[in-house]
């Protein structure tokens, strides 16, 4: 049957049919509706982008299985661990708390003692939700997530650093402490990073020019770089291991994969240089380093035992 012998009626079934089709296609594409989270069963959550959710569009995901931190375990930090428990203690209480950068050497604990703060606080009603650096941008829309909930929440941002002319540091100066909008009482941000003023900075800015090129003010170039750390009314700084800290982590850690320590001299001596040649290897001595070669002494041991 040819076009010029259909009927309007038939023309008009197998539009609807081209159209179901178009529509059952175009399902694939639609945003992905997420199940609205229950935080009275939710520690912790992540905001993502999934496959098959629409460009630009986020929603909060539960995490399973969140990784909480024992706060005992994690040595050579007492005083940033005081710090930061005082402030989280103050939040989950309802009384006034800051936002909290925590800057210094990689593999001390930043992200670890913010993780701990779940672990001592997530039966009192603490929650937290990882943010990406690139998901600034809707900072806005998690906001409005999270509104009319009890509980409250810390906004993770970890290992955040930005670099000249790059997007999203704005949106998060704005909701730290530069929009009309009061932000929210049950919300705040705790950011890691290795760079103190979370900008990058170059060995020229300490010097004036005269190329011709310079900016004509180049203090207020730099007052720019640091006002967003300087929005954070918290700041820990965090310093690279000594030797002893590190051994003291090790000594942590291996108690908490329920390893027995030595009692002898000559077993303590053994552990010790094993736990320092496998610093010197990795070049670092730090705490991450330290959690690293307890679960490698752990796994080593259990094979032991087995054979």
């Amino acid at each position: 049957m040819n076009a010029k012998s259909t009927t309007p009626e038939t023309r008009w079934l197998n539009f609807l049919e081209r159209a179901e089709v178009t529509l059952t296609r175009a399902e694939l594409l639609l945003p992905e509706q997420p199940a609205t989270i229950d935080w009275t069963k939710t520690l912790a959550a992540r905001w993502e982008r999934r496959h098959g959710v629409r460009y630009g569009c986020g929603a909060l995901y539960p995490v399973v299985a969140p990784h909480t931190v024992s706060l005992d375990r994690l040595v050579g930090i007492d005083e940033q661990k005081a710090r930061i428990n005082q402030n989280t203690k103050q939040f989950v209480a309802g009384y006034p708390a800051n936002n909290v950068l925590l800057t210094g050497a990689p593999g001390t604990g930043k992200s670890s003692l913010v993780k701990a703060m779940l672990g001592r606080y997530g039966k009192q009603g603490l929650r937290l939700i990882e943010v990406d650096k690139g998901d600034l941008f809707d900072l806005s829309k998690i906001l409005e997530s999270l509104q009319g909930a009890t509980q409250r929440f810390i906004l993770f941002c970890d290992d955040l650093a930005f670099d000249v002319q790059e997007g999203g540091y704005r949106e998060l100066k704005a909701v730290l402490d530069g929009s009309i909008t009061a932000p929210p009482e049950n919300v705040l941000i705790y950011a890691t990073s290795n760079r103190r003023h979370l900008m990058s900075t170059f060995f020229h800015e300490n010097f004036s020019q005269s190329d011709g090129k310079s900016e004509i003010h180049p203090d207020e170039a730099k007052e720019e770089k640091t006002a967003l750390a300087e929005r954070f009314g918290l700041w820990i700084s965090f310093y690279s291991f000594s030797e002893d800290d590190y051994l003291a982590a090790v000594s942590g850690w291996l108690t908490q994969h329920g390893i027995p320590l030595p009692k002898t001299e000559e077993a303590i001596e053994t552990l010790r240089l094993e736990a320092l040649q496998w610093a010197r290897l990795r070049g670092s001595v730090s705490g991450r380093t330290a959690w690293q070669f307890a679960r490698h002494y752990a796994g080593c041991r259990a094979l032991r035992s087995e054979s």
